[in-house]
């Protein structure tokens, strides 16, 4: 029996919401979170293995304050509102009018009329002045008035200098590992990354995932920040809640490029893109079964991850570099 379009595009559609979420398979569940110095609200640069990042979601920098818009200013107590100025087509078109009107008004309490007494010819010749003249007044109010559109649809300058654009410089890397670069980043100094410094970045992967499935807040701690080790343990703790343990094992980097890297003060942080393979799988601790995820099937997954060092000036250690922000793509 052959399905029908309808009930095949269904059924796709269950397959998909019940298939195991691929976002989820790394540590921290596929959250963004973290600090990356002053840049923890701007995005990344985008690398060869990862489009843009998303945003981060939880930070323990506080996010640059908004510029408050200018409020109008209000009349002060007592103090007469102030007039909004007139138009030139439509002030020199209120005069000349007026001036016209006052004019017939006139001749009428004199008893002259428009035509100003001249007779029934006369008449006519008043009434076609004044035909021609406000002929003439509208030409002149739809000119001005025009002119007046023009200038206040023509956009205004802006000022000030403006800040260059600058495209990432991407270290692409074959056959797993990371590169080496340098980016010039927009706040603070250009930092030059050494292979050892890559290295590390790739162990660290490792560690992080495999102190994750064994829930080694310890193991964790030695190689993030305290914010991320926090948001780690908030999810560990979330997980045994409902029940339920999650693994990552045999992670493989694919690839992984630079995106920026750069130091402030006495920080170092580099910010790189990895994409890495790996056995990810969910399962509930009272039945023993996978509820998510598969121990046979691996997964391909890409994130952001930036890494944070101090005292910068002993660049001679490379092993000093935590884990400091995840985002994921």
């Amino acid at each position: 029996m052959k399905l029908s379009a309808k009930a095949l595009a269904f059924f796709l559609a269950l397959g998909l919401i019940l298939a195991p979420s691929l976002a989820d398979a790394k540590a921290g569940k596929g959250f963004s979170g973290g600090s990356r110095g002053q840049r923890s609200f701007s995005a990344p640069p985008p690398t060869q293995s990862a489009p843009a990042a998303k945003p981060l979601e939880r930070s323990a920098n506080p996010e640059p304050a908004r510029p408050a818009q200018q409020a109008a200013p209000q009349a002060q107590p007592g103090q007469a509102p102030m007039a909004s100025p007139m138009s030139p087509g439509r002030s020199f078109f209120s005069g000349l009018a007026g001036g016209l009107i006052g004019a017939g008004i006139a001749g009428m309490l004199f008893g002259n009329g428009f035509g100003g007494g001249m007779g029934m010819g006369g008449m006519l010749g008043g009434l076609l002045q004044v035909a021609l003249l406000g002929g003439l007044a509208y030409l002149l109010f739809s000119f001005f008035k025009r002119r007046s559109q023009t200038a206040s649809a023509r956009p205004a300058m802006a000022g000030g200098p403006q800040m260059p654009f600058e495209m990432a410089e991407s270290a692409p890397v074959g056959g797993g590992g990371l590169g080496q670069g340098t980016v010039a980043p927009p706040h603070g100094i250009s930092l030059a990354l050494q292979a050892q410094d890559f290295d590390v970045f790739e162990q660290t992967l490792q560690a992080v995932q495999s102190a994750w499935s064994r829930r080694d807040l310890d193991g964790l701690g030695k190689v993030t920040t305290e914010e991320m080790h926090g948001y780690f343990t908030e999810i560990l703790a979330k997980l045994a809640e409902d029940g339920l343990e999650n693994h990552i094992d045999s992670v493989k980097l694919d690839k992984g490029d630079l995106s920026e890297a750069w130091s402030e003060g006495a920080t170092d942080f580099a910010t790189v893109s990895l994409r890495f393979s790996a056995l990810d799988y969910t399962f509930d601790k009272a039945s023993g079964k996978i509820v998510e995820g598969s121990d046979r099937e691996r997964i391909d997954a890409t994130e952001y991850w930036t890494f944070r060092r101090e005292n910068s000036g002993q660049r001679e250690n490379p092993g000093d570099w935590k884990l400091s922000a995840i985002q994921q793509v």
